[in-house]
């Protein structure tokens, strides 16, 4: 797994280098080689605590992402570090379980990227309990912010005007508005 890391209005020693290799690498143990590209690691420092974000893109196009914030920058890292490995285990009793009561050749294939786990006896609840239908009506991404700001969502789905895909705007952690748009 190869590693780059970041700092953001924080230095990063050598110290805290080895310690977020250290930690988030133990997750290599995972995967298999060819599962994992780059390892992107952003270390932050602002008002008075230290965030870390992980974000690791698995090849069969998955992406596993964890973020924490704490006074102490070692203890973020390895609470991310429990994060992400919650997030592998989790990935991997979903996989088990669909390739336990369905054999179709389309969850097999899946399978073949699966996370190299061993089995876990977590249970973890997938079933949906609502479905919402509507129709998309073209905005652009600012009317799209202020029609999620009169619901109080948290996101709102909407066809972009501009380049007719279905968008996505979201309201961040910090407080200002993302915006997802198809590849």
């Amino acid at each position: 797994m190869k590693m780059h890391i970041r700092g953001e209005n924080i230095q990063v020693t050598e110290a805290l280098h080895d310690y977020v290799e250290k930690k988030v690498g133990r997750l290599d143990r995972y995967f298999d080689t060819s599962q994992v590209s780059d390892v992107q690691v952003t270390l932050r420092f602002l008002r008075g605590a230290g965030t870390i974000e992980v974000t690791i893109p698995l090849t069969g196009g998955g992406i596993l992402r964890a973020e924490d914030t704490h006074e102490d920058m070692y203890a973020a890292i390895d609470l991310v570090a429990e994060k992400l490995e919650r997030q592998i285990r989790k990935h991997k009793t979903k996989l088990n379980r669909k390739m336990r009561y369905d054999s179709s050749a389309k969850v097999v294939a899946a399978g073949s990227n699966a996370i190299a786990l061993a089995d876990t006896e977590e249970d973890f609840d997938t079933e949906i309990v609502r479905v919402k239908r509507f129709d998309l009506k073209p905005m652009d991404a600012e009317e799209a912010v202020m029609q999620m700001d009169m619901l109080g969502h948290n996101f709102f789905v909407f066809q972009n005007s501009v380049t007719n895909e279905v968008n996505v705007v979201y309201r961040r952690n910090d407080g200002r508005f993302g915006l997802i748009e198809p590849k």
